[in-house]
């Protein structure tokens, strides 16, 4: 899988003007953590709202009431990613699913950056090789606070490896995860990682009980809509938030036939087709 998922990977980034990233060792944007020129600023927060910017792919960044800033699976510089746009100076905590490249993205230089805690998988933060105080690594079950944010690690089916030298093996990363971020006085996210639709999703739904889930409905190598729109009924949430689509040639799943399943199912889920790079508060 990774060597096809690669050769799209090459094909689509060639296309867009951009170099191929290694699994792992991203292309890094040509000034690290500084909008090019004429980039503007994120707008401020909305008082007292939760915001999730999208920033293509799977990569979100949550701002809360509280002031924690949270980034998830955070491939900044992916196909989808908002041009010249500045990647944020201050986060608290990093969240990655699973190894993958195009998940870990800038980790590490974003946690060197920024001084965020990493939370994801035991050998997966590992593997890392990130200073002590900043590697966080447990496994499906684990829970912890960021400020006003209570983060949960749940399950994913999916695999996970890591490659940090593009001429070395990959390595075994660990379990894959989703994450539930739980927010006081506000919403309550699950960002679904990389996955396909399984049972435990309506457990999820009963211990957490999240409003809004960020699902990949690209297929392939995730779920496609239609199972997107099965895990919203099993999830019971309000809204999903589409990811994981169009970013390569294989990932034909849309926001559209989303909708069109969900209609199938008359499943209540409302569809939130985020625009990267814009905030959009919850």
């Amino acid at each position: 899988m990774r060597t096809q998922l690669m050769a799209v990977v090459v094909g689509a980034l060639m296309t867009l003007g951009g170099t191929a990233a290694a699994q792992g060792t991203p292309a890094a944007p040509p000034a690290q953590g500084k909008a090019a020129a004429g980039a503007k600023a994120p707008a401020a927060a909305t008082k007292g709202k939760t915001e999730v910017t999208w920033w293509g792919h799977a990569a979100f960044i949550v701002r809360t009431p509280g002031g924690a800033v949270i980034a998830i699976d955070p491939w900044l510089t992916n196909p989808k990613a908002p041009q010249g746009a500045a990647q944020p100076e201050a986060l608290d905590a990093i969240l990655v699913t699973h190894g993958h490249f195009d998940h870990v993205g800038e980790t590490k230089a974003l946690a060197q950056k920024t001084g965020a805690k990493v939370f994801g998988s035991f050998e997966l933060i590992n593997l890392l090789g990130l200073p002590e105080a900043q590697a966080v690594g447990a496994n499906a079950g684990g829970t912890f606070k960021v400020k006003d944010a209570t983060i949960h690690l749940v399950e994913a089916v999916h695999s996970s490896s890591y490659q940090a030298d593009p001429k070395a093996a990959a390595q075994y990363a660990g379990a894959p995860l989703g994450f539930v971020v739980a927010i006081d006085n506000g919403p309550t996210l699950y960002h679904a990682g990389d996955t396909g639709t399984f049972e435990g999703m309506s457990l999820i739904a009963t211990q957490f009980k999240p409003t809004v889930a960020m699902l990949p409905i690209g297929g392939h190598f995730t779920m496609g809509p239609a199972e997107a729109a099965q895990a919203a009924r099993l999830l019971k949430v309000k809204s999903i938030v589409p990811m994981h689509y169009g970013t390569f040639p294989l990932l034909q799943g849309n926001p559209d036939a989303l909708r069109g399943e969900l209609k199938t199912l008359r499943g209540p889920a409302k569809v939130l087709d985020l625009e990267p790079g814009k905030a959009t508060a919850l």
